[in-house]
């Protein structure tokens, strides 16, 4: 399996709320085909799902995940396919992934990739995010869904959408991963042998996959990186459009301004921020967990998003953009940008946009 291209966080937050979240049609659209194949209707789903008749033709532009986990369990019901979810993965086409999947194709290895679904994820749906750390010769992605409550479909369809994208990027077969699913092996588990190369472990702590680290150099045959540069500002300009959409919560918006002012002063202890913002550090971390935020993760991602800005910036070394981000120690800054992008800050500034 080819997790290679899945990745940290994209730089677009998490919904909120879990009524928040939405998919692209594009990305429905696999949940259609397989339903189709199987001889159930979008007309069907859509009762099924307590969803108006006219929910979903035309294809909607957006839905939300709600009520696509709906939709893929209703699926699953009325095809009596007790690996809908799987078979949903399969019908994963060029354009499921919207512009991002096209930035994909533009990329001229599986490292590349990786690094642009970190960025562009959030184009695609807001189900989940994904995280990958590489140690030594190994690779371990992980995918967190937002809805952990949701049926084993969903993240059988993410796997096996992933499997089957990564195949179409390389051109053929790689090396099967070893998979880890939470839910427990139901029925007949043929098909995740087939699908997967090797059978997953079931029950696991986490939904995850570990595969060799070398995967992620492994050239895309059919990339065409003349349309990168085309295609990446488009993408940007969609995020760009999405984050104005999903604005974070005023407390988050609040503490990230803080800190980026206060960073490269090496002043963002959460006592130095809470006094700021005139609260209390307990008051303050009450006030992000009911945003679904914490202090950490506000000033991790703050500094990973001024790093990525800054080592796109040639004239700044290494250095000092470790003191830029508050970091008393060059070593400091690329440990921690590691554990953010599973690779250190020099390779990614070699590869950037």
């Amino acid at each position: 399996m080819s997790c290679s291209f899945m990745t940290q966080p994209c730089s677009i937050a998490p919904p909120a709320a879990a009524n928040a979240g939405r998919v692209t049609g594009a990305y429905l659209q696999p949940l259609f085909d397989a339903a189709l194949a199987r001889g159930v209707t979008p007309a069907m789903l859509a009762h099924a799902a307590g969803l108006p008749a006219d929910a979903l033709a035309p294809l909607p532009d957006s839905l939300a995940a709600s009520d696509y986990l709906r939709l893929l369990d209703a699926g699953a019901e009325l095809a009596q396919d007790p690996h809908f979810g799987l078979h949903v993965g399969e019908c994963v086409k060029l354009g499921t992934y919207s512009v991002y999947g096209l930035v994909l194709l533009a990329c001229r290895d599986f490292g590349q990739a990786l690094d642009q679904t970190m960025r562009y994820e959030a184009l695609a749906h807001d189900l989940g995010r994904s995280h990958l750390r590489v140690e030594a010769a190994d690779a371990h992605y992980e995918w967190i869904s937002h809805y952990p409550q949701a049926s084993r479909h969903l993240a059988d369809s993410v796997f096996a959408g992933i499997q089957t994208f990564g195949r179409w990027l390389a051109g053929g077969q790689l090396p099967p991963a070893e998979i880890s699913l939470t839910h427990a092996a139901t029925g007949d588990t043929a098909e995740y042998e087939r699908i997967f190369g090797k059978l997953p472990r079931f029950k696991a702590p986490a939904n995850s996959a570990r595969f060799a680290a070398s995967l992620l150099a492994l050239p895309l045959p059919n990339a065409d990186t003349t349309l990168y540069p085309v295609l990446q500002q488009h993408a940007e300009r969609q995020l760009g459009q999405l984050s104005r959409r999903v604005e974070a919560p005023p407390i988050v918006a609040e503490v990230r301004a803080a800190v980026v002012r206060n960073l490269a002063h090496d002043r963002v202890r959460l006592t130095t921020i809470a006094a700021e913002l005139k609260l209390s550090p307990r008051t303050l971390q009450r006030k992000l967990a009911e945003a679904g935020a914490t202090y950490q993760g506000v000033l991790d991602e703050a500094r990973y998003a001024l790093a990525r800005d800054y080592l796109r910036q040639p004239h700044l070394s290494l250095l000092e953009i470790a003191f830029l981000l508050g970091y008393q120690e060059q070593s400091a800054f690329t440990h921690a940008f590691k554990e953010w992008s599973g690779t250190n800050p020099g390779a990614w500034r070699e590869r950037a946009p």
